[in-house]
């Protein structure tokens, strides 16, 4: 399965029984599935359809649904002309030109006043909101849709720097494994030097205390442990990108034990090429913990 990113956007437009609606969707990374809607008035009692249909396509993500529903520019709209009020301007317009005070008013001015006419506000029948709420919400299904495509779009974007970070990842312990400062005979040398300045200190030193310090940088000499572990989680990275299933926790969980061994390789680091090799780590490491909170 695809890595799926949670960052996506969908928009999709339609038209049923009179009324033009556009849903919009937007994502971004959650720790959860988290969905904020914003429905128009008189469309509350879909939100739990909404939410249903949401949860059953995404796990993870912070989204933002909303529905904007206007008059369908094509539809006729029903006007009422209220003939009393017309009558009384009427005939109030005929009095006046009589007198001389002025003119016949136009249709146009007629019409124009307030209280001549209005637009009827039609009452929908239980069975049009019924038909109107399935066809928004099958818009919605294909809103859906398209964010699911536009998710799966940036997933395989985003599985690819995953991959290109782990690469460098592995490159970056393979020169950590190579450096000289790791040879034997370089870690003996930089400890009988170490050694000769412990006894120069203190020439009473305790033999036992002198064995026990130089045991000590023999320890944080080493780092064949993070290696290995380092080398186990690459191995565990790719795995989980091969498998058809959400990894989005997993990875996450994964990318702090990359960024603990980075920090104690640069702990035990007493070299400073090794110091370089570290920092560099730290630096990737981080680049895919940043990646990694994106992953679905």
């Amino acid at each position: 399965m695809p890595v799926n990113s949670m960052s996506g956007f969908a928009r999709v437009e339609g038209t049923t029984r009179g009324a033009d609606f556009v849903w919009e969707i937007r994502s971004v990374n959650g720790k959860t599935l988290e969905v904020r809607l914003r429905l128009p008035p008189g469309y509350e009692g879909i939100e739990t359809d909404v939410r249903r249909i949401v949860a059953s396509r995404f796990g993870r993500g912070n989204l933002q649904v909303s529905l904007s529903v206007r008059r369908a520019e094509d539809e006729a709209l029903p006007f009422v002309i209220h003939r009393e009020m017309l009558d009384a301007v009427l005939r109030l317009s005929g009095e006046l030109v009589r007198d001389g005070y002025a003119t016949l008013p136009s249709a146009d001015g007629l019409l124009a006043l307030r209280g001549v006419i209005d637009v009827a506000e039609r009452v929908p029948s239980p069975e049009d909101d019924a038909l109107r709420q399935r066809d928004v919400l099958a818009g919605l299904e294909d809103a859906v849709e398209h964010l699911v495509a536009s998710r799966a779009a940036e997933g395989r974007q985003l599985q690819s720097v995953l991959e290109d970070r782990l690469g460098e990842i592995e490159r970056l312990v393979e020169d950590a494994e190579r450096d000289p400062s790791r040879r034997m005979d370089v870690i003996r040398d930089r400890l009988a030097r170490q050694v000769a300045e412990l006894t120069h200190a203190s020439a009473s030193l305790d033999p036992a205390r002198l064995h026990a310090e130089a045991a000590l940088i023999a320890t944080r000499a080493d780092i064949r442990e993070e290696l290995d572990r380092l080398r186990a989680h690459l191995h565990a990275a790719r795995e989980l990108l091969a498998q058809d299933a959400p990894i989005g926790r997993r990875f996450d969980f994964l990318a702090q034990e990359f960024n603990r061994e980075s920090n104690t390789v640069c702990s035990k680091s007493n070299a400073a090429s090794l110091t370089a090799i570290g920092l560099q780590l730290k630096v990737v490491v981080d680049q895919l913990r940043e990646q990694v909170q994106n992953i679905e």
